[in-house]
């Protein structure tokens, strides 16, 4: 009987460390939901956002130091935190668009530019390389960590406007703006 005791009592608390030894493996490997920032450099910054999305299984690759490129469905952003040691923190979210030979330095998207920074609050609209190039700049505000959820829908919301935008230009602007992939996939895939 004290045989049967003790063989039970072993089984129980093998079944006990065998539990504990599986939750720590399921916590080390389970997929964050925030990205902590706190007390870092826009280096350290990007580098965490980039780690927290490849944990997400987000598509993603590292564009500079500080910059981080996302996939998001069909379309790619560059995210760049901006850390501030002494109050509220930001996340850029950049998109890139190649601007035809025959749009670019013309008044006309000069003022295409100017009228869509007077009229629109989700974004900024630069214009690069002497024309060739229009960035379009959103940012979201956190204080040390922001979670993936809210970088997701500010991706969204960020995407949702340029969608609207795209909409409201005249007929056959799409054949002379068009967005610039900024991560390189295989190619025969």
């Amino acid at each position: 009987m004290k045989k049967i005791l003790l063989l039970s009592g072993l089984l129980v608390l093998s079944a006990c460390s065998a539990t504990g030894t599986e939750t720590k493996a399921a916590a080390e490997n389970a997929i964050p939901s925030t990205v902590d920032m706190s007390a870092m450099t826009n280096e350290q910054a990007a580098e965490q956002l980039y780690a927290s999305l490849i944990n997400a299984n987000y598509l993603v690759t590292k564009v500079g130091p500080t910059r981080v490129a996302v996939q998001l469905g069909d379309h790619q952003f560059v995210l760049q935190p901006s850390m501030n040691a002494e109050g509220i923190d930001r996340i850029l979210a950049n998109r890139f668009y190649a601007v035809h030979p025959k749009l670019q330095g013309s008044k006309e998207l000069l003022v295409m530019i100017g009228q869509l920074n007077q009229k629109l609050n989700f974004a900024k609209f630069f214009i690069r390389e002497n024309g060739a190039v229009i960035q379009v700049q959103s940012s979201a505000t956190f204080v040390n960590v922001m979670s993936l959820e809210e970088i997701r829908r500010f991706l969204l919301w960020t995407d949702e406007g340029l969608r609207q935008v795209g909409t409201s230009m005249p007929e056959g602007t799409e054949k002379l703006i068009k967005a610039i992939p900024v991560m390189q996939h295989p190619q025969g895939v």
